[in-house]
């Protein structure tokens, strides 16, 4: 087995057999990497909390000695907000955030999740390199609404109209995010 672990965090409403989670977590599991794909409780209407303790219990089945990638989508990059708030020490090598919704519209399945905490300095401490995936017409973040998640200074790019980056938007196969995935070297930038 690969020194590498992948930890892939869904969104709201799971991410199904068709989205490009799992398609990725396949991928990668046929190329024999640990891959923990955790299906999150009552992922229609999340508590928060809940979905705390089950990161929690997932990131304690990652091998010690091997470099972690997290992979978030949706409300699962939310998550990995919250998680990092609450600790101060390195959790992953590399984590992409894939189309996180919009901090100021509060989805009214996920309320537990409001406010969402937006510090640089936890997201940085957390992990060695942080990207977030942005699309420029995603119905559940504009480009206005992005600018909080860029103003963090973190690398991020933005995919022209790649709507959700779902199975909605014809993302179930996704090669540039195995690529990420894949590579020793730093994040691709070019989509």
């Amino acid at each position: 087995m690969n020194q590498h672990s992948f930890l892939i965090l869904h969104g709201l409403g799971g991410s199904g057999p068709d989205h490009w989670q799992s398609w990725l977590a396949h991928e990668l599991t046929q190329r024999n990497f640990h891959v923990c794909y955790p299906t999150f409780s009552n992922f229609d209407s999340p508590n928060l909390q809940v979905w705390l303790d089950e990161l929690d219990t997932a990131l304690k089945t990652i091998p010690k000695d091997h470099r972690l990638t997290v992979i978030t989508h949706s409300l699962g990059c939310i998550l990995w907000l919250h998680y990092t708030a609450n600790q101060n020490k390195l959790i992953a090598d590399q984590v992409i955030l894939v189309a996180p919704p919009s901090p100021a519209i509060v989805l009214p399945e996920a309320t537990s999740f409001y406010p969402v905490p937006l510090y640089k300095t936890h997201l940085r401490a957390a992990s060695e390199e942080t990207l977030f995936v942005h699309s420029s017409n995603d119905p559940y973040c504009s480009l206005e609404d992005a600018k909080n998640y860029l103003n963090l200074a973190l690398p991020s790019i933005t995919i022209p109209n790649a709507g959700h980056i779902n199975t909605h938007s014809g993302h179930g196969k996704w090669p540039w995010m195995l690529e990420q995935c894949l590579t020793t070297e730093k994040i691709v930038l070019n989509v």
